[in-house]
């Protein structure tokens, strides 16, 4: 072991000397982001009260029986989550001081999804606004929960996209196409309105008509699945979410409320088909 040890001092030494700089192998990989689960059933979010702030993989698990989704709404001016629940009584547009920053979309019942995100430090909440099955947002029964994210240091990197997806106001632009196999998917929001990424598998044989009848009703049962994608962010951000595609139809939705007319932005076109080879 002595021997061992003094010969990797001479090389080091010999490496120093020479000028060479330490090999990759020696220095400190850059670390994974941090990863914090968040748990949904009907209807209650279960997950850590305090995490610490900076890159952060977000992992949304739907333990059903419902659709669920995981929208972070950063809290600003010192409000709190009782506050934002009166302006949703209160009805109107979403208050200043509630910031969307992302979060996962809803993924299959029973499985998940997930994103990695920034969380700066602040009061957050994480809300649920699926309306499936009674037209009912799952927030009014309950399904908000407050955390809170402390100052901490990271040296975590984004990772690695194999496709960046611009939205706007109302579209959506790949780099490449989605294929089959799991995805690291960038989302860059250039706005200027708040979007959300909304993927769905057509069931076989299933058409988007098929989508459009279920969503006008709610009866029957929903002829596609929910596969994930990120939930509303602000013009200006850029956030990552992973989806494991398999062939098939698959439609990118935005539901998101129009800042002038309050119609779902897919009403507005924000609505893609693709098929997955």
């Amino acid at each position: 072991m002595k021997s061992q040890l003094s010969l990797a001092v001479l090389i080091c030494a010999f490496a120093c000397a020479r000028g060479e700089k330490p090999s990759a192998d020696s220095a400190t990989a850059p670390a994974e982001p941090a990863v914090v689960t968040i748990t949904a059933r009907d209807f209650a979010f279960t997950m850590p009260d305090t995490i610490q702030s900076g890159l952060t993989k977000l992992v949304l698990v739907n333990e059903g029986p419902n659709i669920h989704h995981a929208q972070i709404v950063r809290l600003e001016q010192g409000k709190t989550l009782a506050d934002l629940e009166a302006a949703f009584k209160a009805g109107g547009p979403p208050p200043e001081w509630a910031v969307d920053v992302g979060g996962p979309n809803a993924p299959p019942i029973g499985g998940s999804s997930s994103t990695v995100q920034q969380l700066d430090p602040g009061n957050y909440a994480v809300i649920c606004f699926v309306d499936l099955p009674d037209k009912v947002p799952h927030f009014a029964k309950g399904m908000t929960k407050a955390f809170v994210v402390r100052p901490g240091t990271s040296n975590a990197v984004a990772p690695t996209p194999t496709v960046t997806m611009t939205i706007a106001d109302y579209s959506f632009n790949t780099d490449t196409a989605l294929t089959a196999g799991r995805q690291m998917v960038k989302v860059v929001n250039n706005g200027p309105q708040v979007h959300e990424v909304t993927i769905i598998k057509l069931d076989s044989a299933k058409t988007l008509d098929d989508l459009e009848k279920y969503m006008q009703t709610y009866k029957g049962d929903l002829p596609a699945t929910t596969m994930g994608g990120i939930t509303a962010v602000r013009p200006g951000t850029t956030n990552y979410f992973e989806v494991d595609l398999t062939p098939g139809n698959y439609i990118l939705i935005c539901f998101v409320p129009d800042s002038k007319d309050g119609k779902p932005h897919f009403e507005h076109g924000m609505l893609q088909q693709l098929t997955v080879n």
